[in-house]
Parts: C-alpha cells; sequence; structure tokens
C-alpha cells in the first residue's frame, strides 16, 4: 500500500516503481516508522480500552452475568416449586392451548414467560433494589448527606415569575 507525501511523509522512501500514476511521489513507510505508526494505534487502544466506562462497563457484564445465575437459580429452584406446590405445575405450557386447523396456539407458553419474567423482576427488586436503597440511606444518614433539590430550570422560573406578577396585578377598570 502506497501512501502519498500528504498523508504520511515521516519515515518514508519515495519509490517510484511502486505506482507510476503518480509520477514518482509514491511513499514505502520504512519499518521505523511502520512500528511507530503500530505503537501509535496500540497506545490509542489501550487509552480507549482503560477508559473509566470502558472498564465499569467490562466488570458490570461480568457481575451481570454471575448475578443472572443467581437470579435464575432462585426462580428455578425456589420460586417455580412453590408456583408447582400452589397451582399443581411449574409451568404454564398447556394452559390455554387451542388448535386452529391442525396449528397449535400455545398462550400457556406466553403466560409462562410472562409470569416467569414478573418472578424474576420482582426478584431482582426485592433482593436487590431494594436494600441497596436502605443501604445508600443509611450511609448518607450516617454521613449527614441530604438530597439535594432538583434544580430549577430558569424557563420555568421565568414562567413562575410572570404569573405571580401576573396574579398580582389589580383588576377591573382600565388602566
Amino acid at each position: 500500500m502506497a501512501f502519498t507525501a500528504t498523508r504520511l511523509t515521516w519515515g518514508c522512501q519515495p519509490r517510484p516503481d511502486i505506482n507510476s500514476t503518480l509520477k514518482g511521489k509514491a511513499l514505502i513507510p520504512t519499518k521505523t516508522a511502520r512500528v511507530r505508526y503500530l505503537r501509535l494505534m496500540l497506545k490509542g487502544f489501550r487509552d480507549f480500552v482503560m477508559k473509566g466506562n470502558v472498564v465499569d462497563l467490562a466488570v458490570a457484564v461480568v457481575i451481570g452475568a454471575a448475578f443472572g445465575a443467581v437470579v435464575n437459580s432462585l426462580v428455578e429452584n425456589v420460586l417455580m416449586p412453590l408456583i408447582a406446590a400452589l397451582f399443581g405445575s411449574a409451568n404454564f405450557d398447556s394452559f390455554a392451548l387451542v388448535t386452529i386447523d391442525g396449528v397449535d396456539i400455545k398462550f400457556g407458553v406466553f403466560l409462562t414467560a410472562l409470569v416467569n419474567f414478573v418472578i424474576v423482576a420482582a426478584a431482582i427488586y426485592f433482593m436487590v433494589v431494594v436494600p441497596m436503597n436502605h443501604m445508600i440511606a443509611r450511609r448518607n444518614a450516617k454521613l449527614g448527606i441530604k438530597e439535594q433539590e432538583p434544580a430549577v430550570d430558569p424557563q420555568i422560573e421565568l414562567l413562575t415569575e410572570i404569573r405571580d406578577a401576573l396574579t398580582a396585578r389589580p383588576t377591573g377598570g382600565l388602566h
């Protein structure tokens, strides 16, 4: 691959035999230039990977996968047997099975997926979100951190002032 003088000139040697249309201006990077370019690319990649949000995302994916296994175990081994004890079956696959012209429409499979979703969502909410919110509230109370009031939008503040000024004007008669 030839590099033109406008794209890459450092560490290059002219090679007129590479591309005759450039009339002797084709440049081939020397070995040191290619190594330098490769190092710059690898440095850019390393800087990208080492950004805090990329590393945080990678950690979150790994922890999420591990936590997914815990939640699935809870649903499959604890909650679904309780549903089976209450309803006689751990799933609703055979429930509301409709056959039209030899084609089975399985509303029960959808119902099973829906129930599993609700169970997983409830398990995550009650086992993770609620305890985490309580821990954060206790930590903030211990450290004396109070919730900040959300900043008022300047446009809303201006509209509020206009409304208050209009309501304070005297009514009746021409002025």
